[in-house]
């Protein structure tokens, strides 16, 4: 997973770190809210680990900025030494998915991390094809298909359609694209890549509203793939 890390503690930021990048996750680290949100803005993740306390704003309005003003749907787990109930309470109802308790374990940590990632491989079901009208993906052996009608895809070109079929109504960086498809973790590196790769799958897979769904740029940010309203062309026998 792709996971944000919001700590001020810097030897708490290398700990939690090194036992997550043991845990083959690739981490983000944030020493203050502000600057996470300035990167949600601009970057995305698979899941965001919060500390409540901080020294601008606290991990619980970072919480809710994210869940309010960036609509972001993505897990949120906050990790604080505040362990009273309603302190719980106040966290689940501003929109996180976990809660940890410091001083932070690892074998809770990893636990819980992994525990959010089954759940949100979960919600795609456990079968070998994923279906997303008209659209339907053999996951067992890497095609694609619209309508019934097979589409010519790369191995790489079908895992970016499935990549964005499984974030579909979210906002994706090019940096996550690259690091998801390609396992690239560089920003150095050209983004050109993706921007070509991403036109190439819109036409061959026809991603437009006469088929249902839209494939977006967004300005210095990636990619959005959404569902549109309206009766997909190919739904009718």
């Amino acid at each position: 997973m792709r996971i944000a890390l919001l700590e001020d503690d810097p030897d708490q930021t290398e700990l939690i770190r090194l036992w997550l990048e043991d845990a083959e996750h690739t981490v983000a680290a944030f020493g203050l809210g502000g600057d996470l949100l300035r990167a949600a803005r601009r970057d995305s993740f698979d899941l965001y680990l919060l500390d409540w306390m901080l020294p601008d704003v606290s991990g619980i309005d970072v919480l809710e900025k994210l869940r309010g003003e960036f609509r972001e749907s993505t897990p949120i787990m906050v990790a604080t030494v505040k362990q009273e109930e309603r302190d719980i309470v106040r966290a689940l109802e501003s929109g996180a998915d976990d809660f940890l308790v410091k001083p932070v374990r690892r074998r809770e940590l990893i636990a819980r991390v992994e525990a959010i990632s089954r759940r949100s491989s979960n919600a795609y079901g456990q079968s070998d094809s994923y279906d997303a009208h008209p659209y339907t993906m053999d996951l067992r052996h890497k095609t694609a298909s619209l309508a019934g009608e097979t589409i010519r895809l790369t191995s790489r070109e079908f895992e970016l359609a499935l990549f964005f079929f499984r974030h579909a109504g979210q906002a994706v960086s090019r940096a996550h694209i690259l690091e998801a498809i390609w396992d690239i973790d560089n920003e150095d590196v050209s983004t050109r890549t993706v921007d070509t790769h991403v036109s190439r799958l819109r036409k061959k897979m026809q991603l437009n509203e006469e088929n249902g769904w839209k494939l977006s740029a967004i300005y210095q940010h990636g990619y959005r793939l959404e569902q549109v309203a309206g009766e997909p062309l190919y739904a009718k026998s």
